[in-house]
């Protein structure tokens, strides 16, 4: 099964990725949220800046002014939506009680719910289902499709729902394999299969597709 024998060769190249990164489960939906449309460098500055202020909890970020918010956030850029974003994600997310993981709804139920706060779409609603609430969901990012389409795989407009459905159609329902295969593609497309001037001749997929 060529998706499997990909993510067995990544893991033999690479090895475990431990990502999400981040010192809570609160942590790690934020940083979902901050990634957008940004570098995680720049993510791990305005987390560093919540921090030092020691403001990684849901009341006292929902306290502050946005202001301060969003000068806190700034390094991670667009901070006037994700001020907004990360505000009203915390809101929906006290309603639910306030722990993550312990949030009596379906998969699919979250998903849509998540979906409806303004301005967060598939990959970050996706990503906070599966890092930080521990739901088996497949992220589906940039790198995920550079890798495919380059491959042949899927054709490079396929749509998030098609190239998502290409996994689960595939592999087992894992919480951890999901986790763990898209830190892989991440780590691949950061690695060799660059958005300029991609590695092609080093890539380990290149033992993948030159099989008879």
């Amino acid at each position: 099964m060529l998706i499997k024998r990909i993510y067995d060769v990544l893991f033999n190249t690479f090895g475990p990725q431990y990502w999400w990164p981040g010192d809570t489960l609160l942590e790690i939906a934020i940083g979902a949220i901050l990634t957008q449309n940004t570098a995680w460098a720049n993510v791990e500055k305005a987390i560093n800046n919540l921090k030092k202020e020691g403001l990684l909890s849901i009341d006292k970020l929902l306290a502050i002014d946005n202001e301060t918010l969003k000068k806190l956030i700034r390094p991670a850029g667009f901070y006037n939506q994700k001020s907004e974003r990360l505000k009203e994600f915390l809101i929906w997310l006290k309603e639910k009680g306030g722990c993550l993981t312990n949030i009596n709804e379906s998969t699919e139920d979250l998903r849509k719910e998540l979906l409806s706060i303004k301005g967060i779409g598939p990959e970050t609603a996706d990503s906070i289902l599966l890092y930080a609430m521990n739901r088996p969901v497949f992220v589906v990012d940039a790198y995920t499709k550079r890798v495919l389409s380059r491959h042949n795989i899927i054709d490079r407009k396929a749509d998030y729902h098609e190239v998502q459905n290409l996994f689960v159609n595939n592999l087992p329902r894992d919480l951890n394999l999901y986790k763990e295969y898209h830190a892989l593609l991440v780590k691949l497309g950061k690695t060799y299969c660059k958005k300029n001037q991609p590695l092609c001749e080093a890539c380990p997929l290149t033992e993948v597709f030159l099989i008879d």
